[in-house]
């Protein structure tokens, strides 16, 4: 029994050490080939980045991140929790860096406004009624958000608007943090116009109530962060928690919101100071590749969601 218990113990600090030490660290690009644009439309290339949670001396994470700039991504859609701390803006610039010269969208999280608090693990599996929300002081989310308007950059939080990217009008809409309950969709409802090659939400956190009518008004495509994967993952099962009413299945990568629309959640790319760890869950930012609805076979399509619904267990 004493050999169990220390050998327990030794597997159980082994696999601390790999989450604090490595895995939160092993930067990963996902990619994608999702079929969401008008018939006869050229391929558009995303570069969705989420939940840097940066703190100023995080310089790794800040290099990769500016790295990315080297896919050369027609777009890049931000969908919030940037900042870990007061003076991270200037560490999050450096890490978008060239990207912010490239066609850009953004929406902020909880902690671009709220800095993070220790909070118990535990409470992440109790019921949601139970929980009780605390906020950390201020964070200067009114300067990043000036800052990456400089760059061109637009703010899609409650606001309809339509945008050229590489020679193709792209229409978008975006809400704020629904963990938060900031979203109102009630400011950008309505029919999603036809005319574009693509019609794309964003929103920071995946809640269903904003995802239905998302849906329901056209929308091909929405794009969200937030649940950090899971963070800790156990293989052959996946995600205990999305820390919002998304069901696990979907904690991260693709998968069909109703019949006619896409959603990709993004695992992110950091954690909460107060609980630096992944497993089987490394911090990742996602390459889509859009295509028309004409360009796969229906078998083709077929096994696309098939795939899609594997890559989010």
């Amino acid at each position: 029994m004493k050999r169990l218990v220390t050998g327990t113990a030794a597997v159980g600090a082994a696999t601390l050490g790999y989450a604090v030490g490595i895995e939160r660290r092993r930067w990963t690009l996902r990619t994608a080939e999702l079929p969401v644009l008008g018939n006869g439309a050229r391929p558009i290339r995303v570069l969705h980045v989420s939940d840097l949670h940066m703190l100023p001396g995080q310089e790794s994470k800040q290099r990769w991140v500016a790295a990315l700039d080297r896919l050369e991504p027609d777009l890049v859609v931000n969908t919030g929790d940037n900042l870990a701390h007061r003076r991270s803006v200037p560490a999050v610039l450096r890490a978008f860096g060239p990207l912010l010269n490239r066609p850009g969208v953004f929406v902020f999280g909880s902690n671009d406004y709220y800095a993070p608090k220790p909070k118990n693990p535990a409470r992440y599996l109790m019921p949601k009624g139970r929980k009780k929300r605390t906020h950390g002081k201020h964070l200067p989310w009114r300067d990043l958000r000036a800052a990456f308007i400089e760059r061109g950059w637009q703010d899609l939080t409650h606001v309809r608007r339509s945008f050229t990217v590489a020679g193709q009008e792209i229409f978008a809409a975006g809400v704020d943090d629904p963990h938060l309950h900031r979203d109102r969709y009630v400011d950008i409802s309505g029919r999603a116009t036809n005319g574009a090659v693509l019609r794309l939400g964003i929103t920071h956190s995946p809640e269903p109530r904003v995802l239905d009518p998302f849906a329901a008004d056209g929308y091909d495509l929405v794009l969200a962060g937030h649940t950090h994967g899971g963070q800790l993952r156990i293989p052959g099962i996946g995600a205990l928690v999305t820390n919002c009413d998304l069901d696990r299945s979907r904690a991260r990568g693709v998968s069909r919101w109703g019949a006619d629309m896409w959603l990709h959640v993004s695992a992110g790319l950091g954690t909460s100071p107060y609980a630096p760890a992944r497993f089987a869950c490394p911090p990742e930012a996602t390459l889509l590749t859009l295509v028309p609805h004409d360009s796969a076979a229906p078998a083709q399509r077929k096994a696309a969601r098939r795939k899609a619904s594997s890559d989010v267990r």
